[in-house]
């Protein structure tokens, strides 16, 4: 049976996540992850109650105490850090280093050589774990003596052909493998992108499919298994505005050994007992990257236990919400547990101009203001399914008032430390001050570790740059507090 967002579920939504949102934003003004976040212009003068309630968020969560934050930090690391941070804020900084590594020059061998050592031990340094599995383990082991967990990422993406999504089904296996040599406990999760091991025209074609029969229900998709609903009805459709040919034997067949290379995955995963999430990407693959997530989920996630699956959802998406209340509420009719990674997102530009160059209005919220709600309406209501033992969450922000308010509203719940259902998480080499904050607050927290060699690894960074210049340059407030 279908479920709707109905304005009563939807009016339960608003009770339900009020509390999170109740509590003033701080003053500082910090980018939310892969988000360009432009601070308020207006501020009015907060009422007692409000003060009260800042003082309460300013005590769960300590970012002044700088000797305390840093502790673990080298006077040489700091300095690294600041440099690097700074460097990494300016926009033409960025576009020269966008434009150096894909022109031509980069083909000339001894320029490359120089432009990658250069690149190596500045940026990549700052924000890559390691070229490889040894060295990604002691910047784990680092991370870890300071009270961090680690969420392990091999930056691959965006395979064309069976033979690369095979290639990279390894490398996830052994990524996955490779946490039994790890400290007990210290990797929180495993990170798979759907999109490096199913080939992009698959993908494609199974998102214009299932947008299709989210706008005509008795389109058949004979192929289709067991999933959850995946879109709203305010999710953009604009990606498929004629009736797409079914799936052709061969494709068919792909898909079939895209069902195979996650099972795998995931079922290692259960072996070991190391969640694997599955990163969000852009909306012209995301219905199909959805299905074979829920899918996964379905078969893998068990009722009372901590979900071994667990999806993404990109708050600056205004389907966000809706999408989210589907999923979980027809998890609940069938005793899924389920578990997401909350973001705010990583295609704005793209998506903005994708949806203009259609006719269509853009899918991200129009205002900033509206995103942070949305963030953190849903971190609210997953919070709340934490309590009741029907959902986990990672809340990956790099935004001190989301993560306050969370905080606030987690101990308020008597979720802390001990509780594997609630982790919050940050890129590595960036927003320092709110990770050990967190995890001084005692909270588990998570770095999401990126590794591979410089060669892969880059190109991955610089797409993540290009298309969110406030990524990189979204940890000011560690460039104040190294400063």
């Amino acid at each position: 049976m279908a479920i709707r967002v109905t304005p009563k579920l939807l009016q339960s939504f608003r009770q339900i996540s009020r509390p999170l949102n109740s509590a003033p934003s701080s003053t500082i003004p910090v980018l939310p992850l892969n988000y360009d976040e432009k601070s308020d212009t207006l501020v009015s003068k907060p009422s007692k109650t409000e003060e009260n309630n800042n003082a309460n968020l300013r005590s769960i969560l300590n970012l002044n105490d700088t000797k305390k934050l840093f502790s673990t930090f080298s006077n040489t690391k700091l300095l690294r850090s600041t440099i690097n941070l700074n460097m990494a804020a300016i926009d033409s900084i960025v576009d020269m280093g966008m434009w150096v590594m894909r022109s031509k020059l980069m083909e000339v061998s001894g320029f490359r050589q120089v432009i990658l050592e250069s690149v190596k031990h500045s940026f990549y340094e700052q924000f890559v774990a390691g070229k490889d599995l040894i060295e990604t383990s002691q910047s784990v082991r680092k991370i870890w003596d300071a009270g961090l967990r680690g969420m392990l990422n091999y930056g691959l993406e965006h395979a064309y052909d069976n033979d690369s999504c095979d290639k990279n089904y390894l490398t996830f296996l052994n990524t996955i493998e490779s946490t039994k040599f790890f400290p007990p406990s210290s990797i929180s999760f495993v990170i798979v992108k759907i999109s490096a091991i199913c080939p992009m025209a698959l993908l494609e074609r199974l998102s214009d499919l299932l947008r299709w029969q989210k706008q005509d229900p008795s389109f058949q998709l004979p192929w289709k298994q067991n999933s959850l609903p995946i879109l709203s009805d305010s999710s953009p459709l604009y990606h498929t505005l004629t009736k797409p040919d079914p799936l052709t034997p061969q494709e068919e067949e792909d898909l079939r050994l895209t069902h195979d290379r996650l099972t795998k995955l995931c079922q290692r995963c259960l072996e070991l007992n190391v969640p694997l999430t599955v990163d969000a990407e852009d909306t012209k693959i995301q219905p199909g990257i959805d299905y074979l997530t829920y899918n996964s989920a379905i078969e893998f996630n068990k009722l009372g236990e901590i979900p071994i699956v667990y999806g993404t959802i990109q708050a600056y998406l205004k389907d966000a919400k809706e999408r989210l209340l589907l999923a979980t509420n027809a998890a609940d009719k069938m005793g899924l547990p389920l578990g997401f990674k909350l973001v705010r997102g990583a295609y704005m530009s793209s998506e903005s101009k994708l949806a203009n160059s259609l006719g269509f209005d853009s899918p991200i919220h129009n205002t900033i203001q509206d995103t942070h709600k949305c963030y953190n309406d849903c971190a609210s209501f997953m919070l709340d399914k934490i309590v009741d033992k029907s959902g986990a969450v990672v809340l990956a922000t790099h935004n001190v008032d989301s993560g306050k308010l969370a905080a606030a509203k987690a101990r308020d719940l008597g979720i802390g430390k001990e509780n594997d259902r609630l982790q919050f998480a940050q890129l590595y080499g960036m927003s320092e001050a709110l990770s050990y904050g967190l995890a001084n607050a005692g909270f588990q927290v998570s770095k999401y570790l990126t590794f591979g060699p410089v060669e892969e690894v880059i190109p991955y960074l610089l797409r993540r740059a290009e298309e969110n210049r406030g990524m990189l340059s979204s940890s000011s407030l560690d460039r104040q507090l190294m400063g």
